[in-house]
């Protein structure tokens, strides 16, 4: 063979070498993408969503749920703080001055009304203990002359005008009696405290100051040997009726106009996480903060248990409109991607998942309105798309 033909030969025998390598490296390639191991992410066709399969394992760590449908409310949010409700709470006076002898009650304590709450030495009440018992002794010995005079007169021991003088005489000591007793009875005495004053002939300058509402003690300035005066403050008691409260709520001005008198609002706090107190708006504030443009509202919160203490941070959601139907999800379900769009996996036989992209709307107890992306009576993952997501961006294990 000469020299020439075997250089052609091994021409082609070198280029039929470098084909059958190239086929097997395409080859190798082509089985190495259709070959997906349970759990890895499997390619998607390049006019498909990304899927992944799991194993029996890996399902175990998902949670598959049926697309249902919710009502949404449109609603908007404030941040406020608790607060008493000033319509019934009272500062509770003494009515007149004097000092303070005792104080029966403390700080916190549920009271009633009419108990008492605390006791002060009063001399306005020394006073008009002394006019009642001076006007008791007037009146026995206005009762025992007139009883003298009409004796005396049935056997013409005095004239008719004597006796007409004593008659007059008895009914003034009388009216004088009972003036004197109603001045007691001002000061908080029973008519057997003031019938036990008159027996006794002893002064009880003691006044009992009584709260005027069932409530809890919210304030206690009462100390013994205080002296006190009719208004002067600070008070010596303070209570307040806490099966209503306030919220006091700042809203923004570009909200403003939303909201309502009478609107209907849910209240959460920190320290009660997961509970919620109804209330309505009752008060909304007639102009704007300029610092920093906010309106404060108040509303009136029931709190039939008396859970919610004054000071407590708060949240409070105020419907602005009527309740609109659409399909939920578990927030759980749908994941922020890193470009901001939202996306959820579905599945149609609970091992196969495909990602789809979703858009959201409204928000309310933990769920999701889906506008788009997702129709009612499809299989969502609703616990573990996030694992999914991980599992989509993981890079294959090399063979």
């Amino acid at each position: 063979m000469s020299l020439g033909r075997r250089t052609t030969i091994g021409a082609k025998a070198a280029i039929g070498a470098a084909a059958a390598l190239l086929c097997g490296w395409v080859l190798t390639a082509c089985s190495g993408a259709k070959k997906t191991d349970a759990g890895a992410a499997a390619p998607a066709a390049a006019q498909g969503a990304p899927t992944v399969e799991l194993s029996a394992n890996q399902l175990q760590l998902v949670k598959i749920e049926t697309a249902g449908q919710q009502a949404f409310a449109e609603t908007k949010d404030a941040v406020g703080n608790i607060d008493f409700d000033e319509d019934r709470s009272v500062q509770v006076f003494s009515p007149y001055q004097g000092k303070i002898i005792s104080a029966l009650v403390q700080l916190g304590d549920r009271v009633s009304k009419g108990q008492p709450l605390y006791t002060i030495e009063s001399p306005d009440l020394m006073n008009a203990a002394s006019t009642l018992i001076s006007a008791a002794g007037v009146e026995d010995m206005s009762l025992k002359a007139l009883e003298r005079g009409r004796s005396l007169h049935e056997t013409k021991g005095i004239s008719d005008q004597n006796l007409e003088q004593l008659v007059s005489a008895e009914i003034t000591s009388d009216a004088a009696l009972k003036a004197a007793r109603d001045a007691v009875k001002v000061f908080g005495k029973s008519d057997a405290d003031v019938d036990q004053m008159i027996r006794l002939r002893k002064v009880d300058p003691v006044l009992v100051v009584r709260s005027p509402i069932s409530g809890v003690v919210t304030a206690r300035n009462a100390q013994p040997g205080l002296l006190v005066q009719p208004g002067g403050t600070p008070a010596p008691y303070s209570v307040a009726d806490t099966s209503t409260m306030w919220m006091l709520a700042d809203a923004t001005e570009a909200d403003s106009e939303q909201f309502r008198l009478g609107q209907p609002v849910e209240v959460s706090v920190m320290a009660l996480p997961g509970r919620t107190f109804q209330g309505k708006i009752v008060t909304i504030g007639p102009s704007v903060d300029p610092n920093v443009h906010t309106l404060q509202m108040r509303s009136e919160i029931a709190d039939p248990q008396h859970l919610l203490k004054s000071g407590m941070l708060a949240n409070f959601v105020i419907r602005t409109g009527q309740p609109i139907q659409g399909v939920a999800l578990p927030a759980d379900a749908v994941v922020r991607e890193g470009d901001g769009t939202m996306t959820v996996w579905v599945t149609a036989d609970r091992q196969h998942f495909t990602q789809r992209k979703v858009q959201i709307g409204l928000q309310r107890d933990g769920f999701d309105q889906i506008l788009d992306g997702v129709r009612p009576g499809e299989l969502v993952v609703s616990t573990g798309a996030v694992f999914l997501d991980n599992m989509l961006t993981a890079q294959p294990d090399d063979d």
